[in-house]
Parts: structure tokens; C-alpha cells; sequence
């Protein structure tokens, strides 16, 4: 059930801490903003269904093309060793999603109106910048996937493949139009085709589950070599990703939770369990995908594996029959198709929190996609096919580096109890939160080193 407060001048769901400049900025996506009803009364499995959702959309960040290319490279290369990244990255994950639900519902608003009011202008336009920057780098691994996905399922030229990922501004606009519930039941249609498809290639490529279990278990060679710690951080910034951290702190306020204290400690516990449940369903398929590299390539000694196509060519004598790489193209395209869905509504909110400039979603979403279509065009000329997968995993890695300037605001947000209030962040999360800006920062700085040393 569900309920518009209207598009423009809406009531906050309460007056924010005196901690901000300003007060009661208009939402980002206003459109939906507090349209979905929180049940009252002793209802406690109702309300939560009414939050089950947003970490579904920010799940998709699991999924993306980008997160293809890096797991496929590091499980065809390092085998499951690289396990242990996705691990780490779904911890990283879960704790900073648990800050964005924490700021939308303490403070009101939004990570990046956030870094608008809290920053001055000279801070704030440039963290713009590389949000925007960001957004672009996942709109091309899309553009790529989809691509890529139309060109295995139906043999559709990669550079035409390429121009019709522009028509998906038409299936965004058709589901936001019929409202919000309608696209996160969208999104986890999606993820569901995709778990099934991944399901059936592991039970098929049959891997060593002694190997898989120790390739959790962390690994020095993983910081030592150069190589590995570059797919490594494509892995954290496929998994981490830093528009996610944007589009979970705005969407998770198109619930109406109401203005009352307690409600707003439950709307964060029901936010937070929906986004951490949202986030190990997807470290199964996130690992899933390095699993079935490592057990069909790795061990067949295909180890320089670094094209989607190159997988998916290889998965039918590997394994057997065209059910394999039939399967392949058909998660590589929904996992497309959902991640065009969560980039619109991040760069609705990015453009909007920051600027405070206003345009129509197809509008933004076709100027994002023209940006990212020029690249994946001169690749494809230059290169051909060959050189999509490299491209796959460098923006990914670009993903990585633009995270410190995401996730530093956001711990220093939180932890003011001035800016919180009563949602203040508890120290423990706090310092956990900030380990993870510094180790990001530091594994950063040591591929860029090993870069420079090469």
C-alpha cells in the first residue's frame, strides 16, 4: 500500500538535529519520497515487509558487470584465494550500508545533502565530482555487460548492443511511474534469475569445497603481489561501491516511518536487517561467480581468463552442453539490466544532494549513459572485443579510489552527536568504519607504488 506525499515541499519525517546549516532540505527523488506506508500497531513482520527492498537495490552492486570481470580474472588466475576479498568486502559492505540507513533516518537527509551543508562549497563541488565521475565508471561496466550479454544470447554486434543499452531509459521511466514498490519487486525478480543461473553452473562445474572454504581464510601474497592486489581492489570496488553509498541513504526514506523517537529506532533496526540480509544473499552469488571460474578455469589451467566472452566461450566444452554458457549470458544481462536501475536513482540523488539541481530522470539518465557509450565505442573500434574485459577492470578500480571520498564524510557524519542526535553512531562502529576508510586508503596508495615501481 502506498501513499504519495506529493513532489515538491514535503514534510520531513521529523526536524533534523541543530547540528546542520540548514533544515529540511526537499528530498532527492521527491517523486517517492515517504510513498511507502510503515503498518502501526503490533504488526512487527508487517513493518518489516514494509522495509524489505532498499538493500536489495544496493545488493545489486554484487552483481554488476564490473564485479564479472574482477571475479573472473582473480578465480581463473588465483583460483579461490581471492575469496577471502569478497568476504571482506561484504563485511565492509554491510557495516557502511548500516551507516547510510543510520544518516537518512537520523538526520533526513541524504549522504550527499549532506556533504553539501556540512562543506564548503570548495570541498563539496569537487566530492561532486568524483561521485559523478564514480556513477560513470559503474553506467559503463552496464553498458558493457549489457553488450556484452546481447551479443552471447543473440549474437548482436558488441557496438550495436552498445547504443540499445540506451533504451533502457524507457523501462526506468515505465517503473517509476507505476511507483517505487514496483521497481524494487523489478530488482529482485532479477536477482532471483540470476541466483538461479549461478546455482545450476556451480552445480555443474562441481569445485573442490576444501579449496573453497580455505580461500576464505585471509592470504600475505594478497598485499604482496602486485597483481593480485589489483584485482583485488577491482573486487572492493565492484563490491563497495561508492554510488551505493549515495542511493541507500535516499531511498531508504521513500518509507514513512513516522515522527515519533521510537519509531525512528525501529525504521533504523528494520533498515539495517533488510540491508545486511540483502548483502549475504548476495556474497553467495558475488562469491559464486570467482567459485565457478576457479573450478572451471583455474584448474583446467585457463588462467588468463580476463574476457567475459572468453568465459563464456570456454564454459560449454569445459562443462559440458549449452546450458552453461546459456545461463551465462542470461545472468550477465539481468545482472545489466538491474544495475542500470540503481545507477539512475544514484545519479538522481548525487546531482540533486549536491547541487540541488533538478532534471528529469530519462533526461539525466540519457546525458550518464552518452558519457559512458563514448569510451565502450572507442574500446570496441580500437581493440574490438578483446579489450572489453581490461576495461571492465579498470573502472572498477576507479571505483575503489573514489570510495575514501564517500565513505570519510559518512563516518564523520555519524559519528556527530550533534548531526545524529539520538542515532549517533556507537563508537564501536564508528572506529570499525573508519578501519575501512584507512585500509582502502592504504591499499590504494600500495597499488599506486607498485604501479609507479613497474
Amino acid at each position: 500500500m502506498t501513499a504519495s506525499p506529493g513532489p515538491l515541499n514535503l514534510p520531513r519525517h521529523f526536524q533534523p538535529s541543530e547540528g546542520w546549516r540548514s533544515q529540511s532540505p526537499t528530498p532527492s527523488l521527491s517523486e517517492v519520497y515517504g510513498s511507502v506506508v510503515v503498518p502501526g500497531g503490533r504488526t512487527p513482520w508487517r513493518r518489516f515487509m514494509a522495509f524489505v527492498g532498499p538493500g536489495y537495490l544496493v545488493a545489486v552492486g554484487y552483481m554488476d558487470p564490473g564485479n564479472w570481470a574482477t571475479s573472473l580474472a582473480g578465480g581463473a588466475k588465483f583460483g579461490y584465494t581471492l575469496l577471502f576479498i569478497a568476504l571482506l568486502s561484504n563485511i565492509m559492505a554491510i557495516l557502511l550500508q548500516s551507516l547510510c540507513a543510520r544518516l537518512a533516518i537520523g538526520s533526513g537527509r541524504d549522504l550527499a545533502q549532506a556533504c553539501r551543508d556540512a562543506f564548503p562549497s570548495w570541498v563539496s563541488w569537487p566530492l561532486w565530482l568524483f561521485a559523478e565521475a564514480a556513477i560513470i565508471a559503474t553506467d559503463l561496466a552496464e553498458v558493457i555487460g549489457v553488450a556484452i550479454g546481447l551479443n552471447l544470447l543473440f549474437g548482436i554486434p558488441l557496438e550495436i548492443g552498445v547504443f540499445l543499452t540506451a533504451i533502457d531509459v524507457f523501462l526506468i521511466l515505465w517503473l517509476q511511474n507505476r511507483g517505487f514498490r514496483w521497481v524494487e519487486a523489478f530488482v529482485i525478480t532479477l536477482l532471483v534469475v540470476i541466483s538461479a543461473c549461478f546455482f545450476v553452473q556451480i552445480a555443474m562445474a562441481d569445485p573442490d569445497w576444501n579449496a573453497v572454504i580455505r580461500g576464505f581464510a585471509p592470504s600475505v601474497e594478497i598485499a604482496t603481489n602486485p597483481e593480485m592486489l589489483y584485482l583485488a581492489l577491482g573486487i572492493i570496488g565492484a563490491t563497495v561501491m561508492p554510488h551505493n553509498l549515495y542511493l541507500h541513504s535516499g531511498i531508504v526514506q521513500t518509507r514513512n516511518w513516522g515522527t515519533a523517537p521510537e519509531a525512528r529506532h525501529q525504521a533504523l533496526r528494520m533498515a539495517t536487517w533488510d540491508s545486511t540480509i540483502a548483502l549475504m544473499l548476495a556474497l553467495l552469488i558475488n562469491a559464486s561467480i570467482l567459485i565457478l571460474a576457479a573450478a572451471t578455469f583455474h584448474t583446467t589451467g585457463n588462467t588468463a581468463i580476463v574476457e567475459i566472452d572468453q568465459a563464456h566461450a570456454l564454459l560449454a566444452p569445459l562443462l559440458g552442453g549449452a546450458l552453461a554458457p546459456t545461463l551465462f549470458g542470461i545472468a550477465l544481462l539481468c545482472s545489466g539490466l538491474n544495475a542500470t536501475v540503481t545507477a539512475t536513482m544514484a545519479g538522481q540523488i548525487v546531482m540533486e544532494g549536491f547541487i540541488n539541481f533538478r532534471i528529469s530522470p530519462v533526461l539525466r539518465r540519457l546525458i550518464t549513459r552518452s558519457i559512458a557509450i563514448i569510451p565502450a565505442v572507442a574500446v570496441i573500434l580500437i581493440w574490438g572485443s578483446d579489450g572489453m574485459g581490461r576495461l571492465l577492470i579498470l573502472s572498477q578500480v576507479v571505483l575503489s579510489f573514489q570510495l575514501p571520498f564517500a565513505i570519510v564524510p559518512l563516518v564523520l557524519f555519524t559519528a556527530s552527536r550533534k548531526k545524529m542526535g539520538d542515532l549517533v553512531a556507537p563508537g564501536w562502529l564508528t572506529v570499525l568504519c573508519g578501519a575501512i576508510a584507512i585500509t582502502i586508503i592504504l591499499l590504494n596508495i600500495n597499488l599506486l607504488m607498485s604501479i609507479a615501481a613497474i
